[in-house]
């Protein structure tokens, strides 16, 4: 078992690491090259600034069984299909019971986007956020 973090704006990096260390697990982040990334412990993946660039690199490394980081409900359904674990920033982990609503979710709100509509931002993150994605990494983990 792995953690693969898509890792361009993932704000758990130092949850993922503090566990992973304690576990002895390996880590990969996926970065484009507008960011930075050396924590001194995961290998750093860095791919060019092209779309979906750092996702296509993290789901060509995906194994049976590594759990994946991500916001992106595309990617964790290519995780799903490849037998690993996926979750997201805020502790939901996907499943093959909750991807098809979510990526329907995501088509609608693309398509009132592309009418011309708009859609309320994602609420600020919150400290029971990070309790939340800690609360599941650790159940995937064990």
């Amino acid at each position: 078992m792995r953690i693969l973090v898509d890792a361009d704006a993932c704000p758990v990096k130092s949850i993922i690491l503090k566990h992973a260390k304690s576990m002895g697990l390996e880590v990969i982040m996926f970065i484009d090259t507008s960011h930075e990334l050396n924590d001194g412990y995961s290998e750093v993946i860095t791919v060019d600034k092209g779309a979906d660039s750092a996702d296509f690199a993290l789901i060509k490394r995906i194994a049976t069984g590594d759990i994946v980081v991500t916001q992106d409900y595309g990617v964790a359904a290519m995780v799903l299909a490849k037998k690993a674990l996926a979750l997201n920033q805020n502790g939901l982990i996907y499943t093959e019971y909750n991807i098809a609503p979510l990526l329907e979710q995501r088509h609608m709100s693309a398509k009132i986007r592309r009418g011309g509509g708009r859609l309320s931002g994602n609420p600020k993150r919150t400290k029971q956020n990070d309790i939340d994605f800690e609360k599941a990494l650790i159940s995937l983990i064990e």
